[in-house]
């Protein structure tokens, strides 16, 4: 064979995709993610990339690949509730590696940030290293309250890391909207309310029409696939003069104005946790969801019954600004407690490299639960709060999240409790294939952790 021969073997082999098998766990602690208690000597089997079953007295079926988990845990893969993974390499503005936020674009709503995640970013295979498997990855917004479609990633070993793409909506109602909006809450407020009335209007104006036949064309939709594409309009299509949405922002907002489209609202302020929830009023088919929610203590009865998800912070116990004066370690757990439906996310706290946090955060939520005073949450529960709780926020709980039969098979063998940081991700599977778990971190510690001295720099030789 030529050695042209020989690299294009190489190459294609390299190329091959891995494919999933049918694989049987067994002996080990098993936590579901749903929320219910772990299950000594339980059993997971995936098969054709799906949880066949799980749980005790599960059946092995022949020619699986059995792994005996005695002595280990085996849960879900983890899912980071808010993040920007794979959106930049440091979540420090680095030039050339950043693409959370678009301060200088022309566009707000109708950003998509599925062709700007970067299934190669190592912050992706780091975070598949700690047993993280799927992401809700957000926008930053930029000059505009609505920062653009989110979506949700997983962190597999490919090309293919969009799961699925236009999730949400994002928007920034807050302190931070205020910001965008003119330096204050009202002109917020009144941005919110004329940009959904323009979408209103072009919702109005176009509907699916007939090109050539009978058939209504895609292209005509208000829906906007790609910003960048070309999309055909009707000359029916009348705006005013006085808009302030360009019409792909315009037209972005027409799936959430309708509830065909999760709206992402965040949010910390007591007071702005209600003045958002009462948009439903005006606006009745929103469907809402929070992100941040340092005070949603102080209002968690109004939350819980609006049935709206939050996505919180785990651990705001500082008020790290005018909005979050009420910030203690127990919102959490106050809002559990009077029934709000919550996920834990990674809301401005290193979302790009330390999704792998929320376990630690989850932890020290159960550790709550033996303070005197504080309000936490049992360890069943912090763990669905990172597991099955954020892929139900985002209306993909019956795919990720949890070890349910159909799901996806994404399960993780830890080397003991999860929830405790002495434990470790002994091998991970994502839709049922089995993922390597070596990253940048790895390969820098195992380059230099038996250096020959002579081989250090001169100060270091001593």
């Amino acid at each position: 064979m030529t050695r042209l021969a020989l690299i294009a073997a190489a190459l294609l082999a390299s190329a091959a995709p891995l494919t999933a098998q049918t694989v049987a766990i067994v002996n080990g602690t098993v936590a579901l993610g749903d929320g219910s208690e772990p299950i000594q000597g339980g059993t997971v089997v995936v098969r054709d990339g799906r949880v066949l079953a799980a749980g005790a007295n599960v059946a092995v079926p022949g020619g699986a690949e059995v792994i005996d988990a005695s002595g280990k845990w085996v849960t879900p893969g983890i899912v980071a509730g808010f993040s920007r993974l794979g959106l930049a390499e440091v979540d420090l503005g680095a030039e050339g590696s950043d693409d959370t936020e678009t301060r200088n674009s022309p566009f707000g709503a109708a950003l998509d940030v599925a062709p700007a995640i970067n299934p190669m970013a190592s912050t992706i295979a780091v975070s598949r290293a700690d047993g993280v498997t799927r992401a809700v990855v957000a926008p930053v917004a930029g000059r505009s309250i609505f920062a653009g479609q989110g979506a949700v990633i997983d962190t597999g070993a490919d090309m293919e890391a969009v799961v699925k793409s236009r999730v949400f909506q994002f928007v920034e109602m807050g302190e931070g909207g205020a910001e965008r909006a003119g330096g204050s809450r009202a002109s917020t407020f009144a941005l919110f309310r004329n940009a959904l009335r323009e979408a209103a209007q072009l919702g109005r104006n176009v509907g699916p029409l007939t090109v050539g036949g009978d058939t209504p064309d895609a292209r005509t939709r208000p829906v906007v696939q790609n910003p960048n594409e070309s999309r055909l309009y009707t000359t029916d299509v009348r705006r005013g003069d006085d808009v302030l949405l360009n019409r792909f922002d315009a037209a972005a907002l027409v799936p959430v104005l309708r509830g065909n489209q999760l709206l992402l609202v965040h949010v910390e302020r007591a007071r702005d946790i209600l003045n958002v929830l009462d948009l439903k009023r005006e606006f009745p088919n929103l469907k809402l969801a929070l992100v941040g929610v340092t005070e949603g203590w102080l209002v968690a009865d109004r939350i819980a019954q609006s049935g709206v998800w939050v996505i919180a912070s785990a651990l705001n116990d500082l008020p790290a600004s005018f909005e979050m004066l009420g910030a203690t370690q127990s919102n959490v757990g106050r809002m559990r407690n009077a029934g709000v439906k919550v996920a834990i996310g990674m809301i401005d706290d290193n979302d790009t490299r330390y999704v792998r946090n929320q376990r630690q955060y989850a932890g020290n939520l159960v550790a709550l639960t033996k303070v005197p005073g504080a309000s936490g949450v049992s360890w069943s529960e912090a763990f669905a709060m990172i597991s099955s709780r954020p892929a139900e926020a985002v209306g993909l709980g019956r795919e990720i999240g949890s070890l349910a039969a159909g799901r996806r098979g994404d399960v993780v063998i830890w080397s003991g409790d999860p929830l405790d940081l002495a434990s470790a991700a002994e091998a991970v599977w994502i839709d049922g294939v089995r993922q390597p778990l070596d990253n940048h971190q790895t390969k820098l510690r195992d380059r230099y952790r038996s250096l020959d001295r002579q081989t250090l720099p001169e100060a270091y030789r001593k």
